[in-house]
């Protein structure tokens, strides 16, 4: 698996050709095209997975008293 370093550079790659709206991405001298946008944002999603960047929230506790 790549370290921390290479995934963020992946997804600043990603990100960037397809803020420009552009199909193509090109890191490490790797040249990968994709088919849709929707194949990008399936790409994005997997490397954001593989950093923790986007981590849901699955529960949430909430405690509460009177204050008596």
């Amino acid at each position: 698996m790549a370290d921390t370093d290479q995934l963020l550079a992946w997804r600043e790659a990603l990100l960037r050709a397809r803020y420009a709206g552009t199909r193509i991405v090109e890191y490490d001298g790797r040249k990968v095209e994709y088919r849709s946008d929707s194949e990008m944002a399936s790409a994005l999603a997997d490397l954001e997975r593989r950093l923790g960047t986007n981590a849901r929230v699955t529960q949430v506790r909430i405690n509460s008293s009177k204050g008596v």
